[in-house]
């Protein structure tokens, strides 16, 4: 460690600060005016860096190369980028608005995957290595080291572009439509003022700011498939620690977080107190670190402000089944015992041990599905970490195989999780709206974040093998069999939760948080327990997971788990009871039969969820109970 050294960490943090701001400053805008939390918008980044690759190249073979060819290929990408930005939200996002935000969600993420392949089948699977920018490909020299001449560029585009942003804002007719946006829609709307070409703007804007990040990238990276995870993960953190819909708090939320990253880099393996720490592997988790503590001192972030509940689109939860007689009677007992039965025999009739393995996945999936809806449905607790819990269930059942039977061992997966759940619940109830959804995809990823750094205890990278089941439970249809009997179970017991005196409280809390204190429910509790089932029944899903495959590794704690779980509660429906588990049996079906079909399975799974959202906005069991309610209608007397 030396002075010289942490100066120019630091230079590097202020880089990476600028070019953190570009993609994060657009999804700020997009959200402050649209209200819309965007996550194509990594997808647009990566666009920018794809395109201006390819521009470059062609400019240069035209004869068109030197810092005019290049400097015009970036500002090309940004360009084309943002009319591709203006005709999503035209054809698409126009068309779901009035959705609830969750399916707005849904519907960029389904985006986002077609996208992806978009750009697979353009640009194949490798790195594409861009060129250098001209006369800026050396080094200067700073306190006896070199530092790159480009990055001291990108240090200086990132203020300018707040600067532009700050004067576009405040001293145009645009400007002032757009803060007036930000402030009071409906009022703007009673003006007469045009607000679908006005949202077609904004968010045309944020997809060039996107895109115009990814393409100033192209000399310090390569383009490839993973940037857009990548950037939408590292967007959302900024935009919430500055505070959502602030300009200036985007930037200095990059430039806090860059900046410790910097540091962490510079500090390299301390050792304290007889101990070696590494601090460069901070940097993985640093930023989620800064997320959680800025969210639960201060829920609106840096600069930001707190936002009021919007209850669009929202629609009252699938009432519960009357308790007549008829539904208790001996006849429809004997059918669901039936069921049951014919369901636990399915695996025995399957003709190959796939069947078994695949109905197995179904199982799993359709509890994960129903442990999320149970906080996210009833609870409105939108959760974006939810494979935490499913990742502590299969690491607390992994660990605990190395000292304890099998049965043993998967009894402690869901304990373990329902201990993190518990945890995390405690400083989540307090919070509400996107700024809870942060706070636990900031959970999952610290989690992702250990597991993926602790060698001696988690495996590392690699994870941990030789998780497999007793030796009763080696045939795959034997253990096909316990967990569809495990997993019934978990979803009566979820069904009966919420149809439960604590299921109408939780609702309550949901609905009117003030008038459920004012007749004695003790709303925090009552989430905070819900939390804690949730992830108790996530942990089983996580348990059976982690012995049906034999490892485990930190991909089930990653985002892309969380969004899984996410879009199966959203495809089946939200405000239906049985909505999760068909959407998990949907979701899961679709990308089994599809990606052994076609290579790019991610845009035709893709377009198929695009189709089910502007088709059936209520999802597919909310869906055939909206259709059957008008059939009995109509046939009623």
């Amino acid at each position: 460690m030396s002075f010289s050294g942490l100066a120019v960490q630091l230079l590097n943090g202020l880089a990476a600060a600028s070019s953190l701001f570009l993609v994060a400053v657009g999804l700020s805008l997009i959200f402050g005016v649209v209200r819309i939390v965007n996550f194509a918008h990594g997808s647009f980044f990566m666009l920018g860096t794809y395109l201006a690759c390819t521009l470059v190249e062609r400019l240069q073979g035209a004869g068109g190369g030197g810092p005019l060819g290049f400097w015009a290929a970036i500002a090309l990408a940004a360009l084309g980028v943002g009319a591709l930005g203006a005709l999503v939200e035209m054809v698409l996002l126009r068309r779901i608005y009035k959705a609830p935000d969750l399916f707005q969600l849904l519907a960029t993420f389904a985006l986002a995957l077609v996208i992806k392949d978009a750009a697979l089948w353009l640009w194949g699977p490798e790195e594409l290595l861009g060129p250098r920018a001209p006369g800026l490909a050396g080094s200067v020299d700073i306190l006896g080291r070199a530092f790159p001449s480009y990055d001291l560029l990108l240090i200086g585009i990132g203020p300018l572009v707040l600067g532009l942003l700050w004067l576009l804002l405040r001293r145009t007719h645009f400007g002032t439509l757009v803060r007036a946006a930000t402030q009071d829609r409906q009022m703007l709307a009673a003006l007469g003022v045009n607000q679908a070409w006005l949202f077609t703007a904004v968010f045309a804007l944020g997809a060039a700011l996107a895109a115009l990040g990814g393409a100033l990238q192209l000399p310090r990276e390569p383009a490839h498939l993973e940037m857009d995870l990548t950037a939408i993960g590292a967007a959302f953190v900024v935009v919430v620690v500055g505070g959502m819909g602030s300009l200036p708090g985007a930037y200095l939320a990059a430039l806090l977080i860059s900046l410790l990253k910097a540091v962490c880099i510079w500090l390299g393996v301390v050792h304290l107190w007889g101990h070696s720490v590494s601090f460069s592997k901070a940097t993985l988790v640093v930023d989620f670190l800064v997320m959680a503590t800025v969210l639960i001192w201060r829920p609106w972030g840096l600069m930001g402000k707190p936002l009021v509940a919007s209850h669009r689109g929202a629609a009252p939860t699938e009432a519960p089944p009357p308790r007549s007689a008829a539904a208790s009677g001996r006849a429809v007992k004997m059918a669901w015992g039936c069921g049951a039965l014919a369901l636990l025999a399915l695996p025995w009739l399957a003709q190959s041990g796939y069947s078994a393995v695949f109905a197995t996945d179904l199982a799993i999936a359709a509890l994960f599905a129903a442990s999320l809806h149970f906080i996210v449905g009833p609870g409105g607790l939108h959760s974006f970490g939810h494979a935490a819990y499913f990742g502590l269930g299969a690491y607390g059942a992994a660990l605990a195989l190395q000292a304890l039977p099998m049965e043993l061992a998967l009894l402690a997966a869901p304990l373990a999780a329902a201990g993190g759940a518990l945890l995390l619940g405690a400083f989540a109830v307090r919070l509400s709206g996107v700024y809870l959804s942060m706070l636990t995809l900031a959970f999952a990823q610290i989690a992702w974040a250990i597991t993926w750094q602790w060698d001696g205890l988690s495996g590392g990278s690699n994870g941990l093998t030789g998780v497999w089941p007793a030796a009763w439970l080696a045939d795959k249809r034997a253990y096909c069999t316990l967990t569809l009997a495990l997993v019934g179970a978990g979803l009566w017991l979820l069904r009966r939760a919420l149809l439960s005196p604590f299921g109408y409280a939780l609702r309550a809390a949901r609905d009117s948080r003030l008038r459920a204190e004012a007749i004695g429910i003790p709303t925090g509790r009552v989430q905070w327990l819900a939390f804690g089932l949730a992830g108790l029944f996530a942990g089983l899903a996580g348990g059976l997971f982690a012995f049906s495959k034999g490892s485990i590794s930190p991909e089930s704690m990653a985002i892309g788990k969380s969004v899984d779980a996410l879009v199966m509660v959203l495809l089946g429906g939200i405000h239906a009871l049985s909505g999760p588990v068909v959407g998990a049996l949907a979701f899961t079906g679709l990308q089994d039969a599809v990606a052994r079909h076609t290579e790019y399975w991610r845009a035709l799974l893709g377009g198929i969820t695009l189709a089910l959202v502007l088709l059936f906005p209520d999802g597919l069991a909310g869906g055939a109970q909206k259709l059957l309610r008008k059939w009995r209608a109509a046939k009623a007397p």
